[in-house]
């Protein structure tokens, strides 16, 4: 009964290896499956999340992504909800003690953030906990108990304090308390099995020592890599500008995705989808042999991602965009519609994407049509992408900013605006 319900071990171990950092150690995660195929009992993995923002950007899906793999396996996954540790700060990876969140904010992005964990784990087959449920009961004697279990000189070798007493900067107490209150989620939980990001690699490895401290065998820690952003250089981060939302539009979704370095879609496939490594070997060797063209892999590794989030419709459709935009050469059947009104005195009138009516001259020059319709920055940036022949009005190049629109009669008008952006200007 225990084999129909679990894969061969080697077969779970080579999945669950799949674009993985770290496992420490490897050894004990095999074993674990082992004895978990002989008895037909579940591993036990988790996830801890504290919600510090509402959104979740496909960085944040590495990790999460891994628990899935733990889910389709047939093994529990948890997904732990960091409320109670959300109000003290995660020190990891910063120079300076976080402000720490209050509960109202926790709370309102904790509801965001399983809204869009759900699109990637089974509702159904999730064990969803919040920490406040064992930390918020936890008295004076406790915490102390805890802390007796982990030395002062091993906290300080964290590079984050160790960086920071450097540099003569404050570390607060209760910063060194967050992985020790942190590591009583695992003995909470009882877990198997802690999956992370590679800068979480220290908090793990404390948590897997205090569960040992409170009599149970110990996790093993699974670190997962940071995700690349768009650049191909630096972390996926909002405050850089290089990441992809998972709730953005398709469309916008495909189209980042399509902008990624030909090399880092490996990487990818590695993170964020699901393909087996066989599947992502057998495709890497197409495209070498030059079976398979690199966009139409990436193309196909877009659609997957979106397909994740939106849905398998709404991924085709994001393709088929793409490629009579991008590849056809021809404007999406989709776009922004802005109508002028003409006024009997032959001004035009508007409104901004904020309400505000705009008055434009009869027959505007482009630069100045596209600053007021606040399309562009300036009038002199509209002008100057123009002149570099990034500027088309219905399939036509337009390369000089002087051109005057005519407003004379009921016009229509289909703008690309650079590479990505599509307008259709209708004058009534």
């Amino acid at each position: 009964m225990a084999e129909a319900k679990f894969k061969p071990v080697e077969e779970q171990l080579a999945y669950l290896k799949k674009g993985t950092a770290e496992i420490i150690p490897e050894a004990e995660l095999k074993a674990k499956l082992e004895n978990s195929l002989k008895t037909g009992k579940p591993l036990r993995a988790y996830l801890g999340v504290d919600p510090t923002a509402p959104d979740i950007h496909l960085g944040h899906t590495v990790v999460l992504r891994k628990l899935k793999h733990f889910q389709d396996l047939g093994h529990t996954a948890i997904f732990l909800i960091g409320d109670f540790s959300a109000m003290i700060g995660d020190p990891t990876g910063v120079s300076e003690t976080r402000p720490p969140l209050t509960r109202e904010q926790v709370d309102a992005n904790a509801k965001t953030y399983l809204a869009q964990v759900f699109k990637l784990l089974d509702p159904q087959k999730t064990e969803v906990r919040y920490n406040s449920e064992w930390l918020d009961k936890l008295s004076s004697y406790d915490i102390v108990r805890i802390c007796g279990h982990y030395s002062l000189a091993r906290m300080l070798e964290r590079e984050d304090f160790r960086t920071r007493l450097e540099q003569h900067q404050p570390i607060s107490v209760h910063e060194l308390l967050y992985p020790l209150l942190t590591a009583y989620d695992a003995v909470a939980l009882k877990s198997d099995v802690e999956i992370g990001a590679t800068e979480q690699k220290f908090n793990i490895l404390v948590h897997r020592d205090i569960q040992r401290a409170y009599g149970l065998a110990g996790e093993v820690a699974l670190t997962m890599p940071i995700l690349v952003g768009l650049d191909g250089q630096r972390k996926m981060s909002k405050s850089l500008g290089n990441y992809i939302g998972i709730t953005e539009p398709p469309q916008e979704m495909f189209g980042k995705l399509m902008s990624i370095p030909d090399e880092l879609m490996w990487t990818y496939y590695d993170l964020v989808t699901d393909r087996t490594p066989n599947e992502i070997a057998v495709l890497k060797k197409e495209v070498a042999g030059g079976e398979a063209h690199p966009m139409d892999v990436k193309m196909r590794l877009a659609q997957e991602v979106i397909a994740g989030f939106h849905g398998s419709e709404a991924a085709r459709k994001a393709a088929e965009n793409f490629q009579r935009v991008f590849r056809d050469r021809q404007a999406p059947a989709e776009m922004l519609e802005i109508r002028l009104n003409r006024r009997p005195d032959g001004f035009l009138e508007t409104l901004t994407h904020d309400g505000i009516q705009q008055i434009v001259s009869p027959s505007p020059k482009w630069p100045q049509l596209l600053k007021y319709l606040s399309q562009a920055e300036s009038i002199s940036e509209a002008a100057r992408l123009i002149e570099q022949g990034g500027f088309e009005v219905n399939g036509n190049v337009v390369k000089d900013p002087m051109t005057k629109l005519d407003t004379s009669v009921n016009a229509f008008y289909e703008v690309r605006l650079g590479k990505k952006k599509f307008l259709r200007i209708i004058v009534e």
